[in-house]
């Protein structure tokens, strides 16, 4: 998860200065992090120099040491232990890190006064900037610490008012486009409290709440990806408390007095001289509604869970990305999964806030949605939710629960919208959303009712495997059901369905359901799903070649037959006033003996084309390759070489005239009603439309298609893979 947080830190500003109110957690530390090591000869910078190490002897360089440069004066070595971040000065030298406030190291330092190794002071004044660069996303890499925020500040007349898009200045530097727009939050209406659309503040001018990260290691991702893992904890974390925050402030007051309590207390703690910072944290989060919502933030993202805190009596649910992580390495450096990446219809359902990091299949009409809560246990959140919602807001929660009781993996999300009378973009989509963000669910493929779904194991387990062989014989403990052991076994030797390797009994099917839900929750299976291609055979490609030379033999003998006027007729055509219809017949003899001639010479090279055979079907090149006059220029016949083997036709809906003509020969024979439906699912047969996408495009059943590879088998090769 967010390994890389270290700490969450509360900077304000006044006419008095600039204050560090509060940070979590009370001793922060740093992750280790590794380094190389220095040589211990004092003619190290000769090692850098590869060329001069190899033209200079042993002895040369042992008398060159006497000589060398020492740089240990320009050197200021890390602290041996990461959680002891206190500056040390180098034995030889007089400097401290040039980052650090010289001041520091001059005076003891306390629990109140030092985070991270820096003076609190001096931490407070370098994360509360200028008032001209508030407002916008705020980035500062100090040796390996990373602060992220986003601050904001009052006007110049103390005044807090929401900003707007056309007074508030672009981003800088390298920052996301993201980060461009203002706090632009709506104030929220209650009828406990009366809000005002700005406030006067006492004090306060400026407030920032920051996290502190572990910058991460650049050799283990390019600067790319390190930023793209910035700009996703910021908007995900940083943006959303800010914007709360400010319109908190804006509207009462909020903030300021938060922070006079907690100063308040800080000073009472810090007089008494035995009070250890631990015990101001403790009262702070017992005094203060802003202190617990840091607090949880932190340890719900350290722990990979979902932060719920309130602020001013609006509750949040804030969290990281499941996989944020994984945004650091490049994609070739991540295990490859047997799955394949969504396509782009689907990976844009989820919207761009729930695109990176998540890795999320993608959200189409043919998959469903698995609750990974018991039933009652989300019932009894959403109507205990609903009790602290706006009257206008009891509906979404009715829907909520309305569709919690409808879902089932073996129903698609096509189905459940037709059973609820939803629609599928603007209802199914946005709750199935819901749940997933929240964690009460995952998306998967549908599973057969019959459990005739053929399953595959996962290249690796989430966990070591005796964790689940604990966890499945605590759940399951009927007789009949073998051991977890035993059911991933007969899955992996067996290429048949789920019921016939592991159930093999009707009465057995609902408890196994249970099973099925349980391991696709632990992502223990992988669904395979058949795949379709079609296959040009020798024996089609022949049948088609003679029937179209058949054809174009009778075309060419037509154009052959010598035309014979009748006399009578003849002498009609001669009319001066009929000559207009006929193009060939010319008032100029010279005209006539021209277009005559001209005629003569296209006919012949079209009736030459067309009767010109090779002896052997096995050689034979048609002259329409390339696209000739004849049958309205199509193009598309294979090739000598490509004729004698059996060719798989990649793109059925985009065939080219030649793989209709194959497409429609595979028909021959076959009944009206058969070969009408495989004209409608042959564009499908691709090798990558899986058979449930097949079905809900076409709006057929699986027993129809079963019955249309049956028939048409000598052209069908199909195999299984996951979707």
């Amino acid at each position: 998860m967010a390994e890389t947080l270290s700490a969450i830190a509360l900077v304000t500003s006044s006419a008095k200065g600039n204050s560090l109110v509060f940070w979590w957690p009370p001793s922060p530390t740093l992750s280790p992090r590794f380094c190389r090591a220095r040589p211990s000869d004092f003619s190290w910078p000769s090692f850098l120099d590869n060329p001069w190490r190899a033209s200079h002897p042993l002895s040369d360089a042992a008398a060159a040491s006497s000589d060398a440069y020492d740089l240990s004066e320009n050197h200021w070595p890390r602290p041996l232990n990461p959680s002891e971040h206190e500056p040390h000065p180098h034995p030889t030298s007089r400097n401290t890190s040039p980052s650090r406030p010289h001041s520091f190291s001059s005076r003891k330092s306390t629990e109140y006064d030092s985070i991270l190794g820096y003076s609190s002071e001096y931490l407070a004044n370098l994360l509360c900037p200028h008032p001209s660069t508030c407002h916008q996303k705020f980035e500062l890499i100090v040796d390996d610490l990373v602060f992220l925020g986003h601050p904001v500040c009052a006007d110049d007349d103390g005044t807090w008012r929401f900003k707007s898009e056309n007074n508030t200045s672009g981003s800088r530097g390298r920052n996301s486009r993201s980060s461009q727009s203002p706090l632009q939050y709506p104030s929220t209406s209650s009828s406990s409290r009366d809000r005002t659309s700005q406030s006067t503040s006492a004090w306060l001018q400026t407030f920032h709440l920051v996290l502190i990260l572990d910058l991460p290691e650049p050799s283990l991702s390019g600067s790319g990806n390190v930023l793209r893992y910035f700009d996703v904890i910021y908007q995900q974390i940083i943006f959303v408390i800010t914007a709360v925050l400010f319109q908190e402030q804006v509207l009462c007051n909020f903030v300021e007095r938060e922070c006079d309590v907690l100063g308040t207390l800080k000073e009472s703690c810090m007089s008494k001289g035995w009070e250890s910072f631990c015990k101001y944290a403790a009262k702070a989060i017992e005094q203060s509604s802003i202190a617990p919502a840091m607090k949880a933030v932190y340890e719900a993202t350290r722990s990979s869970a979902i932060a719920y805190v309130t602020l001013h009596d609006i509750p949040l649910e804030l969290q990281f990305p499941p996989h944020l992580n994984q945004l650091l390495y490049n994609q070739d450096d991540v295990d490859a999964s047997l799955s394949e990446s969504p396509d782009d219809e689907g990976l844009n359902s989820w919207g761009p806030e729930m695109s990176d990091g998540w890795k999320l299949p993608s959200l189409t009409p043919w998959r469903s949605l698995l609750l990974l809560c018991e039933q009652q246990r989300l019932e009894m959140y959403l109507q205990q939710s609903a009790t602290r919602l706006l009257p206008q807001d009891h509906p979404i929660a009715e829907s909520l629960i309305k569709f919690m009781k409808i879902v089932n993996i073996t129903l698609s999300l096509a189905d459940i919208a037709s059973l609820l009378d939803w629609d599928l973009e603007t209802q199914v989509y946005p709750t199935v959303r819901w749940f997933v963000r929240h964690r009460w669910a995952k998306v998967v493929d549908v599973v057969h009712p019959g459990l005739k779904t053929i399953f595959t194991l996962p290249p690796k387990f989430t966990q070591p495997l005796p964790q689940f062989v604990a966890e499945f014989d605590n759940r399951f403990h009927h007789p009949s059901v073998p051991r977890l052991p035993d059911i991933l076994a007969a899955i992996s030797k067996s290429e048949n369905h789920f019921f016939a390797s592991v159930v093999k009994s009707r009465e057995l099917i609902p408890m196994y359901h249970e099973i099925v839900n349980w391991m696709l929750e632990h992502d223990l299976l992988v669904t395979l799903h058949l795949r379709i291609r079609l296959v040009a055979t020798l024996e089609l490609k022949i049948r088609v070649r003679q029937r179209r030379r058949e054809v174009l033999f009778k075309r060419a003998t037509r154009s052959k037959t010598v035309y014979r006027p009748d006399p009578q007729q003849l002498s009609e055509d001669l009319d001066p006033e009929a000559t207009t219809s006929f193009p060939w017949l010319s008032l100029s003899p010279r005209t006539a003996r021209r277009d005559a001639k001209q005629l003569s010479s296209m006919e012949y090279r079209r009736d030459v084309s067309r009767l010109v055979w090779p002896d052997k079907v096995d050689h034979f090149h048609d002259d329409d390759e390339g696209g000739s006059s004849v049958d309205g220029g199509e193009s598309g016949w294979e090739s000598s070489e490509e004729g004698l083997v059996s060719t798989v036709i990649e793109d059925p809906a985009r065939a080219t005239p030649l793989q209709r003509r194959w497409l429609s020969a595979m028909s021959d024979g076959k009944d009206l009603y058969i070969a009408k439906r495989f004209a409608l699912l042959n564009q499908y047969f691709d090798g990558k439309m899986t058979d449930d996408e097949i079905l809900h495009r076409a709006e057929i059943s699986r027993k129809q298609l079963r019955e249309v590879l049956h028939h048409y088998h000598e052209y069908v090769q199909t195999f299984l893979h996951p979707s």
